[in-house]
């Protein structure tokens, strides 16, 4: 994924931006993108503003960065770890129990990044919302693709509800702190794959 705005960094410099960024995707998690400045990071990182200000040269700049970052999160947590089983049904289980593990073990410290800020940013049009919307269609790709291999009947679909029971437990859970949602879930994954053929 191609996200505009990233200031070259090396060394420490580059540890340095990628704690900035590990805190902000946690942040983001819980209280949005929106609520990223780099005074408050700065503050809470106990760096200066202007050191902050030096890896980004904007809030959006920052919120960009900040998307980037967790895609990386997702792709190391959720994707890598499924590239082990067979393309197909497999794999896609093996995603599914990725992910859901993901939530499970409190990953983000808001729940979902991806829940939160596309509910955030659904209808605020710009290069933000672009870089979200990009990230959850490679994702949806992904199942979709995975989803054919297996030879669903119709692969956009079981892609959708792969991804829409996983944001159901996420949000269940969130609200309720009832871990049960997590179970339903795996079982309504159990349900779907199971209804693949062969």
């Amino acid at each position: 994924m191609a996200i505009a705005v990233q200031r070259s960094a090396t060394g420490k410099g580059a540890g340095t931006r990628a704690a900035i960024l590990d805190h902000a995707v946690d942040l983001a998690s819980a209280e949005g993108l929106e609520g990223l400045t780099i005074g408050r990071l700065a503050a809470e990182l106990k760096m200066s503003k202007s050191g902050l200000f030096a890896h980004f040269g904007s809030k959006q700049d920052l919120q960009l960065a900040t998307v980037e970052a967790a895609a990386r999160r997702f792709r190391s947590a959720v994707v890598d770890p499924a590239l082990g089983a067979p393309d197909g049904s497999q794999r896609l289980r093996a995603m599914a129990d990725s992910y859901l593990t993901y939530l499970d073990g409190r990953a983000y410290s808001g729940g979902c990044f991806w829940a939160a800020t596309s509910a955030e940013y659904d209808d605020r049009p710009g290069p933000v919302r672009d870089a979200i919307a990009a990230a959850l269609d490679g994702w949806l790709a992904e199942l979709e693709r995975q989803a054919t291999i297996a030879s669903a009947a119709d692969p956009g679909r079981l892609a959708f509800e792969l991804y829409a029971v996983v944001m159901a437990a996420n949000s269940r859970y969130r609200l309720s702190a009832d871990r049960a949602a997590f179970d339903h879930a795996r079982a309504v994954v159990d349900r779907l794959l199971g209804e693949l053929p062969g």
